[in-house]
């Protein structure tokens, strides 16, 4: 079962869910829009000739962080690590699923590529996966709707 807006906001009401910050009209007909944060861990490609899984993975990436103002720039074919700005608790008995804007896909931008089920019980920011599908770097700005 998807939960409706009625629902959400209930669950959001009686503490069964919880959304920090929480801003009502970012509550959708079965959804709820979240947003960037500043922080993005970005692969350094220079330093290591390949990824090897057996391996500590130490070092790999880097972190950047983006002011109020200034874009992250996605370029085409990268990938990198963002979170939600929002914290998320959920309760035991229900699952999220982890959905980029369709308006975001439309220009290549993928949100997530296989971290997209929220376990009951979960707590805490959401990583992204953003990835650029397309031919042109796409500017990421703090908070905007992800």
């Amino acid at each position: 079962m998807v939960l409706s807006d009625k629902s959400i906001k209930e669950q959001l009401e009686n503490g069964r869910i919880i959304i920090e910050p929480v801003d009502y009209s970012d509550i959708q007909p079965a959804s709820v829009d979240l947003h960037l944060d500043s922080k993005f861990l970005v692969f350094t490609n220079s330093r290591q000739p390949y990824i090897d899984v057996k391996q500590s993975l130490d070092g790999l990436t880097e972190l950047v962080e983006i002011d109020n103002e200034s874009p992250f720039m996605l370029h085409p074919g990268e990938f990198v690590l963002g979170s939600t700005t929002e914290n998320i608790e959920l309760p035991d008995d229900l699952v999220a699923r982890l959905e980029g804007k369709s308006s975001l896909g439309r220009i290549g931008l993928v949100i997530h590529s296989t971290a997209g089920f929220v376990d009951p019980g979960w707590k805490g920011h959401l990583t992204l996966e953003l990835s650029n599908l397309s031919r042109l770097p796409i500017s990421l700005y703090f908070g905007m709707k992800i």
